[in-house]
């Protein structure tokens, strides 16, 4: 391998192609060869805080994945347990701090996420997030991925009284797009109709049908679960969405959780929920075909939520921290034998 580095102070117009080629040539070093930072530098001429500057730049821009397997028991039992007693494709376990708290807890389940998207976000395929704190989080802590032909499209509307479509929604949409060179399909409809009539027809509009045909496409579902008892509060319970007689409403019909705005109960039903008939999300069966319909849950105040969507059928896959997954579990009974 040549050690001859080309000039990482170009002018940026120049500088790009040569500055991923040295940062690869130095991460095969460090990573594939164990070679320390000084030895990098000695042996191609540079000083070490330039081969730092370029291990940093590598890790920054998805050139490099770390995959740290745990040896500890606790987190593998969780997640063996939890595929057998819901029937889960994938589980992911994350280590956290137990005192550290919610907002801890949850950045730490964020990061995992967003790590293990990079592996699943690939070429030719259609991406729907369902926007909300969790899913921000996440998107927050993306490294760059190239792909061609994809889309991203919103999978429920956030538009409120104060604007049809929000700031917050929309950048998640449209971070999430340029992370992956894709295209956004962002959705602008009211996060709650207040009519069903309303909702009836504006969903017989071509442009609404285009983007209701694009979400029947996805390959990947990237959501969360809404809990009134939530830590961290789920942005619709307390983003000034629901009024006070749609709060009574769903008390009244039992719902313990939601997911993309559409609301069910504790043993996962939830076609004849009332504000239901009012919410731009989709039918939740459209979850239980997806390939991977991932769920990202942190905060013991999600346990409810998360267990009712279990039992509806609406992930394959769940990446969750441990205090909660533990929680979880003994929250559960066990399946009959």
């Amino acid at each position: 391998m040549s050690t001859d580095l080309q000039n990482t102070d170009q002018a940026p117009g120049d500088a790009n192609t040569g500055l991923f080629a040295n940062a690869i040539t130095v991460a095969r070093l460090y990573y594939y060869q164990s070679m320390t930072t000084t030895d990098i530098a000695r042996e191609l001429k540079l000083s070490r805080s330039k081969v730092s500057r370029l291990l940093s730049f590598a890790r920054d821009n998805g050139l490099v994945e770390i995959h740290i397997h745990d040896p500890r028991e606790h987190p593998k039992q969780f997640e063996a347990q939890l595929k057998e007693r819901f029937g889960l494709a994938r589980v992911q376990v994350v280590s956290v701090p137990e005192t550290a708290g919610a907002q801890e807890w949850l950045r730490r389940v964020a990061s995992h996420a967003a790590a293990y998207l990079n592996t699943v976000v690939a070429s030719n395929m259609v991406v729907g997030l369902a926007w909300g704190n969790t899913v921000n989080e996440i998107v927050s802590r993306l490294t760059p991925k190239e792909t061609v032909n994809v889309d991203v499209v919103q999978l429920n509307g956030s538009g409120n009284t104060l604007s049809m479509a929000t700031a917050f929604s929309s950048e998640i949409i449209m971070q999430f797009a340029a992370n992956y060179g894709a295209r956004p399909q962002p959705f602008p409809v009211p996060a709650f109709f207040e009519y069903p009539e309303t909702k009836t027809a504006l969903w017989r509009e071509r442009s609404v049908r285009r983007l209701l045909e694009l979400q029947q496409r996805c390959q990947i579902m990237l959501f969360s679960v809404g809990a009134l008892t939530a830590t961290v509060p789920s942005q619709v319970h307390s983003g000034g969405y629901l009024e006070p007689q749609d709060l009574e409403s769903v008390k009244s019909d039992g719902v313990a959780g939601d997911i993309a705005t559409v609301f069910f109960r504790a043993d996962g039903s939830y076609q004849d929920i009332a504000l239901n008939a009012r919410t731009s999300g989709p039918d939740l069966a459209i979850f239980r075909k997806v390939k991977h319909a991932i769920c990202v849950v942190s905060g013991l105040g999600k346990v409810d939520s998360v267990r009712a969507a279990l039992r509806g059928g609406f992930m394959n896959e769940l990446i969750i921290d441990e205090p909660t997954a533990r929680l979880l579990l003994l929250r559960t009974d066990p399946p009959a034998t």
